[in-house]
């Protein structure tokens, strides 16, 4: 078998930690099988290196940030193969130009456009472990780039399809994918199954677990996922097209992101045309707009209101802000921070009406404020004060019973 393993920063953290890891890679290896490690940066690294940036310049480009950044994965995949050849192993790390990870040329958070496999299959004909780093390749012109929060999941799913790998297995610090955050949520419950469209909804709206570009690759490409921790041996939660609860669970998760900015434009003309220059001067550079409300105001006039990253908001703002008195032509641009969104998602929504109605009372039960709303098939999106988010969240949880299973 060939095994794709995925670890996170915590699960490298320290020594002790590496070592751990390198013990259950070789356990794999000992066992006939082929081995391609993906790491993320040791710990807090990543962190660390952009409070560095900072220090240094706190309007540094994103080109030179991603020169940084991937210095924290080649930190972690060299430390491993070096414990890995302490215990016995043949080892041997690589970076993304040494494994051919070829990327769009949009620094900071570029997508993987191809890998060329040749150097890694060479080298697991040598019989040797492959380490890469996560998170990371490098575009058409030669530079590093970065793949955005939780890449090194890309990076591990990529990777998986390319080599037609038999398994990919996400470690992390948590035993598998949850009802909800266990960290905020004392009554979530381990999933053993769930279906790539409720992962996917469930990871682009803010469960951690997995990064929602992974899941769309894992989908794409028919590769199997299994998250579990690095922490023990427990069973995990298999990610896969079709599970034998899909009938039965009408709610299989809540999330929180926290994440998240609402931006409201005021004033603009009621008229065709709008919406698409407001949001094409977004696309243009790369901000990814959510939740969009629109609203008639009054006199011939209308709102637009539309979440984005938090970190994104004060740049959409600024946007926007160039274009008000030109091709916009709105009265103001407003924004809010302190807000969250709290979504609910599965499959079994599809057969179950009133879904929706239930989520709302709850959150009238608590008296929470709703900003804004979203739906599709297999989830329900509200945007609340942050401030109100641990209660929501655990309401919400109970209200669902989901943390009672079947």
């Amino acid at each position: 078998m060939l095994i794709v393993k995925k670890f996170g920063g915590t699960s490298v953290a320290d020594k002790e930690r590496i070592f751990n890891v390198a013990k259950r890679c070789i356990e794999d290896y000992k066992a006939g099988n082929s081995v391609v490690v993906v790491l993320s940066a040791m710990g807090k690294q990543t962190d660390v290196l952009l409070e560095m940036a900072r220090d240094i310049n706190p309007k540094a480009s994103k080109r030179e940030l991603d020169m940084l950044l991937t210095t924290g994965e080649q930190t972690s995949v060299a430390l491993m193969a070096m414990a890995m050849n302490s215990l016995g192993v043949p080892a041997i790390s690589l970076n993304s130009f040494q494994a051919r990870m070829k990327t769009t040329s949009v620094y900071g958070n570029s997508k993987l456009r191809k890998i060329d496999t040749e150097r890694i299959k060479t080298e697991l004909e040598n019989n040797k472990i492959v380490i890469v780093t996560g998170f990371q390749g490098v575009n058409a012109v030669g530079d590093y780039t970065t793949l955005g929060r939780g890449g090194s999941d890309t990076t591990a799913v990529a990777l998986a399809a390319a080599l037609h790998a038999d398994a990919c297995e996400i470690y992390t610090d948590v035993d598998g994918v949850y009802t909800a955050d266990p960290r905020m949520v004392k009554t979530a419950r381990k999933i053993d199954e769930i279906t790539y469209e409720e992962m996917l909804d469930l990871a682009s709206l803010g469960a951690g677990v997995l990064h929602n570009r992974s899941v769309e690759l894992a989908k794409k490409y028919g590769v199997k996922l299994v998250v579990r921790s690095s922490l023990n041996y427990n069973e995990g939660t298999v990610v896969k097209e079709e599970t034998k609860n899909m009938e039965k669970l009408m709610v299989s998760g809540v999330a929180v992101d926290r994440n998240v900015a609402r931006i409201a434009v005021v004033g603009l003309k009621d008229e065709p045309g709008v919406a698409f220059k407001l949001f094409n001067h977004l696309a243009r550079y790369d901000i990814n707009v959510d939740v969009i409300l629109q609203s008639i105001g009054r006199d011939g006039t209308k709102d637009i209101s539309f979440t984005v990253a938090l970190d994104d908001a004060d740049e959409a703002v600024a946007i926007v802000e160039r274009h008000r008195e030109g091709s916009l032509k709105c009265q103001k641009v407003d924004v809010e921070k302190n807000i969250a969104k709290l979504s609910i998602v599965g499959a079994g929504m599809m057969s179950h009406p009133g879904v929706a109605a239930a989520m709302f009372e709850c959150l009238y039960d608590e008296q929470v404020n709703i900003k804004m709303i979203a739906t599709s098939e297999i989830r329900v999106t509200v945007i609340i004060n942050d401030k109100d988010v641990e209660r929501a969240i655990n309401a919400v949880h109970d209200k669902f019973a989901l943390g009672q299973g079947e």
